[in-house]
């Protein structure tokens, strides 16, 4: 019996399990009209052109079977501005061979470390810590606790630079592409939530291998309890000649201070949350910048286009908003790191090694690392508290000046924190505080004349009489009222 020839109707490979549809070609053919798949070859008239790649097919097929591994991802990260599946797999898959497990007798020591040093933070703040133990945590373990916290910061960045790009593209696409635009939007924002999500995992796999705990970058970022990385403490602590149990102690106490602090002044969080929202709403591209590095990409060496996404291509340019959200967000981290610095270092003052310990810490927070800087390029922030000297200065002013329940008194609500200006000049936070208490003082006085209705009656004149002449008019020392002599 003669075999049927193949036949060449488009639904033939749909039907076929054996024959998968490839999901980037199928793209590409609703894209561009294809009735069977996309076929490199059948690109429409000047299309490779506007595309930077001439009359190669080849090249675009390579950039097709490049593209399937991102494409699969894409089809299971769900929608949004940022593909979260891929984030944590990319986080995971950086640290996977180097996150050895916990032992119980690890685990035991820190949370006995962490119950010493809320001992410790007692006597040194008026902030009360809740009891909960400390935990340890693996690196994966900082990953998946963590990822929620890093989707509340990141997401409205990658939201604001998504729709800049698309809006971007769609205003500068060449001509010949212009009619596909509409239908490859969808596209382009699950692409970039994808790439996102990649970049973004890889900062955040550095930072697992590089944090001592929970709060180590000046946010709460795994919840309310406070958690130390045992695997990244003994990395800290190699070539420092410091016993383990005094870093491991240090440690236990700035975390314990961390939380302390955003567990009793619960506006701190939303007031960082809020200041980098504020930036992210001003994000625009610079279109310039990727055109120019789109000319150098080599569609035959994958490599170039992770290296472009690596230098920081879409880190958008900052407008005087964003400077303004960004010089608060950076005066709020260096109050608290400043606070937590103070607290700790009278907390810990039989601490042998307590001091180099705190001088260590200054300089690797105002630093940062490559982990840190790699989440600047990507987001446009950075979250290091670069005053924090100043900062320690003024909250050790405010202790001499009013103790410690006047100087976290200070914490008590947002109008009170000190300025920038207060950094710069600490002594002169109460007179300024006391002159503006002042200031507010006229004003509820003038309010509460106002709607008690003192401005809607005349005022009583006392030079002048009920007839209406003035004292200054009236004979001196007769007596009357109308300067007539008494007894007429």
């Amino acid at each position: 019996m003669a075999e049927n020839p193949p036949s060449n109707r488009p639904d033939d490979s749909e039907n076929n399990d054996e024959n998968p549809k490839d999901p980037f070609s199928e793209m590409f053919g609703a894209l561009f009209g294809g009735a069977g798949g996309f076929d490199p070859k059948n690109l429409p008239a000047g299309l490779g052109e506007a595309m930077g790649m001439g009359n190669n097919p080849d090249a675009m097929a390579q950039m097709m079977k490049q593209a399937q591994a991102m494409m699969a991802a894409m089809s299971q990260g769900g929608s949004g501005p940022v593909n979260w599946k891929m984030a944590t797999d990319t986080a995971r898959q950086s640290i996977a061979g180097e996150d050895p497990s916990i032992s119980a007798t690890r685990a035991s020591a820190i949370a006995n470390a962490a119950q010493l040093a809320d001992l410790w933070l007692d006597a040194a703040t008026a902030l009360e810590g809740d009891g909960s133990t400390c935990r340890a945590l693996s690196r994966a373990e900082w990953v998946e606790k963590t990822m929620p916290v890093w989707k509340s910061l990141t997401e409205p960045v990658a939201e604001s630079v998504g729709k800049a790009i698309t809006a971007a593209l769609t205003e500068q696409i060449p001509e010949q592409m212009r009619p596909m635009i509409g239908g490859a939007q969808g596209m382009l924002q699950s692409l970039g939530g994808t790439m996102f999500g990649m970049q973004l995992g890889t900062a955040v796999g550095g930072l697992a291998k590089d944090v001592l705990g929970a709060t180590d970058i000046g946010l709460p970022l795994a919840g309310s309890t406070p958690a130390l990385v045992p695997t990244n403490l003994a990395a800290f602590g190699e070539g420092l000649e410091v016993p383990e149990q005094e870093i491991l102690l240090f440690a236990a106490l700035r975390e314990c201070a961390h939380v302390r602090l955003f567990n009793r002044v619960p506006w701190l969080r939303s007031t960082l949350i809020g200041a980098i929202e504020a930036y992210a709403r001003g994000i625009h591209i610079d279109m310039s910048r990727i055109e120019d590095a789109v000319r150098d990409i080599d569609p035959m060496n994958p490599e170039s286009m992770q290296s472009l996404m690596g230098e920081g291509l879409f880190m958008p340019q900052r407008t005087p908003a964003q400077d303004a959200a960004l010089e608060k967000l950076e005066l709020v981290l260096a109050l608290v790191e400043g606070w937590v610095d103070e607290v700790v270092a009278a907390a810990a003052v039989n601490l042998p090694s307590a001091v180099p310990l705190r001088e260590t810490i200054r300089r690797r927070r105002a630093s940062g690392g490559p982990a840190e800087n790699a989440f600047a390029s990507l987001v446009g922030l950075e979250l290091r508290p670069r005053r924090l000297r100043e900062a320690a200065a003024l909250w050790a002013h405010l202790l001499d000046e009013r103790g410690i329940e006047g100087r976290d008194a200070v914490w008590d609500h947002p109008d009170l924190m000190p300025t920038g200006e207060d950094l710069q000049d600490p002594a002169g936070f109460t007179p300024r505080r006391q002159l503006a208490e002042a200031s507010m003082d006229d004003i509820d006085a003038a309010l509460s004349k106002l709607l008690s209705g003192g401005f809607d009656a005349p005022e009583a004149d006392d030079s002048a009489d009920a007839d209406g002449v003035e004292g200054d008019d009236r004979p001196e020392g007769d007596g009357t009222a109308g300067g007539e002599p008494q007894g007429k």
